[in-house]
């Protein structure tokens, strides 16, 4: 593995009740966050091909241990998300070298399929910031009620040379949806928008 990874942190979050309603089965979300050395933190690097398969390493092991977390099979996942927070002396570009160009592929095969595009985002930070992971549908981003998210934080991380990776998967949408749009029973999934 190219990665240098200092920790692994995996959290599942369930709710079982909204505005006094019942959630049945109750909507999870898990999130796994991988703290790895910047090898690129205070020096330009042109070329981020390091971090691109640093990206496909991670894309791999944080989707299987949200899997693992949620206790299902892979086909069973409904939503996903990818985030990462740079360090202070890396750049953002760091992060958009791991998110990108090869996170994405891996990431799908964990969740079996994966039509629609990954939701992401990215920023700089410091120990003990939260990074908010995104989340969508998928196969199909049409699906409103898997418009989401996820937070994480780590009092320890990023640390000035680190970067913050996340993966966030789940098995539902959010609780109570009543936005409209396509429903997770009628997304297709051939097309990454239906």
């Amino acid at each position: 593995m190219k990665a240098k990874i200092r920790k692994i942190a995996v959290n599942l979050e369930e709710t079982h009740a909204e505005m006094g309603r019942a959630i049945s089965p109750p909507t999870r979300k898990a999130v796994a966050v991988a703290v790895i050395e910047n090898p690129f933190a205070g020096s330009y690097q042109e070329d981020l091909t390091v971090l691109m398969d640093i990206g496909a390493e991670l894309g791999a092991l944080l989707g299987a241990k949200c899997i693992e977390e949620l206790g299902i099979a892979p086909e069973q996942a409904q939503s996903y998300g990818k985030s990462a927070m740079v360090g202070e002396n890396g750049e953002l570009e760091h992060a958009a070298a791991i998110l990108h160009p090869k996170l994405g592929a891996p990431l799908r095969a964990a969740v079996s399929k994966g039509a629609a595009l990954v939701a992401s985002s990215k920023k700089m930070g410091s120990p003990g910031q939260v990074l908010d992971v995104p989340l969508g549908h998928k196969d199909a981003a049409y699906v409103r009620s898997h418009f989401d998210g996820i937070e994480v934080c780590l009092n320890d991380a990023p640390r000035r040379d680190e970067i913050m990776v996340a993966v966030a998967v789940t098995d539902s949408g959010r609780p109570l949806p009543r936005v409209g749009g396509l429903s997770h029973a009628e997304a297709g999934g051939e097309d990454g928008l239906r």
